[in-house]
């Protein structure tokens, strides 16, 4: 049976742009999808899912994105769904996402328990899990620690790799003095670092309250996979790999290298998440599941997965909102934790009537 496909794309300034080591980012593009499986009017249940694609992580455009869609047509065979070319993975997820939620919603309807979780998805969900507080660039880091700190926050994310490293080096003991007692650091490269730089970080990250290094060296860069291992191999404070992981066959290719890190994963951008997820699991794997700064729809997929995951949890990267200029289309509000209840709550629809 035909499924009536929807999309709807938006264009969202940020509260505050981002900066990372790729520059200020201003707004999100992405677009959202609606699947049902009855003619408008009739319509019983809905699937809702998300394409936020990142290109300067290896995924499509969303002028890409939206052209897939296009191409689908309004009414499309569901096995057209799974069919789509590994080059599109943010549309390629959004559609699992909307098909599973689908699923879901129509179990709903017909009163009976829904059997179509993934397959890294375990069968009793955690009540919530820990949040990291993202923290800005440079020196506004040290203003930034108290309230998140006072608000219970014990992990935070620091982004460096922005500005000159001998100056980020100096802020870190600073930055680590103001940390709650406990608390742990994530250091955020963004890719921004060569290999001497790196060693320099992680050098200094010695006996220090640094939970990884993540993503030192950029996907691109000639060689990168080997000098990731051979970092990975040579410090104490473990690496966990971001950029890397676009589409589910940067997972296995990991998984088959050995990696000894973290495996931050952003699941709107694996393409597969069941599959590639199911591999993690299988190897035992650390995740650390992590926001692409997508809009409520695409938090509630990811962040129902996050809670279904069956390894041990580790504090999510989803301490981003409010991070709309528009609050309709935020996810749940930056907090140390993230309840079952606050992403059941999360209403996709509403974010769909904001971008009508």
């Amino acid at each position: 049976m035909p499924l009536h496909l929807q999309f709807r794309r938006y264009r969202l300034p940020f509260r505050t742009p981002v900066r990372t080591a790729h520059g200020l980012w201003a707004e999100r593009e992405g677009l959202l999808v609606r699947l049902t499986d009855a003619a408008e009017g009739a319509v019983d249940a809905v699937g809702w899912g998300e394409a936020a694609p990142i290109p300067w992580f290896g995924t499509e455009t969303a002028d890409l994105a939206e052209a897939a869609l296009r191409d689908l047509g309004e009414w499309v065979e569901p096995e057209r769904l799974a069919d789509l070319p590994a080059g599109v993975p943010g549309v390629r997820q959004a559609l699992q996402d909307a098909r599973a939620d689908l699923a879901r919603a129509t179990a709903a309807v017909a009163g009976t328990e829904n059997a179509t979780a993934g397959a890294a998805e375990s069968a009793a969900p955690k009540p919530y899990l820990g949040v990291a507080a993202l923290l800005p660039a440079g020196r506004p880091v040290l203003a930034a620690i108290g309230p998140k700190a006072e608000a219970g926050f014990r992990v935070f994310k620091w982004k460096v790799g922005v500005g000159d490293v001998a100056d980020e080096l100096a802020l870190l003991d600073d930055v680590c003095a103001a940390l709650p007692s406990g608390a742990k650091l994530r250091l955020d490269a963004n890719g921004a670092l060569d290999r001497r730089r790196a060693e320099r970080w992680l050098e200094r990250c010695a006996d220090r309250p640094v939970e990884f290094l993540e993503q030192p060296i950029a996907p691109e860069t000639r060689g990168a996979d080997d000098v990731l291992l051979g970092l990975a191999g040579d410090f104490p404070t473990p690496l966990a790999l971001d950029e890397s992981l676009v589409g589910g066959g940067d997972v296995e290719r990991w998984l088959g290298a050995g990696w000894p890190g973290i495996f931050v994963v952003k699941p709107l951008l694996l393409g597969d998440a069941d599959a590639a997820l199911a591999a993690l699991a299988k190897a035992k794997a650390e995740v650390v599941f992590s926001s692409a700064l997508e809009t409520a729809v695409g938090a509630k997929a990811a962040l129902r997965r996050a809670l279904a995951w069956s390894g041990a949890p580790r504090a999510l990267g989803f301490g981003v909102w409010p991070l709309f200029a528009d609050a309709r289309c935020d996810g749940p509000y930056a907090a140390p934790f993230i309840r079952a209840e606050d992403v059941a709550r999360l209403d996709p629809e509403a974010v769909w009537n904001a971008l009508s």
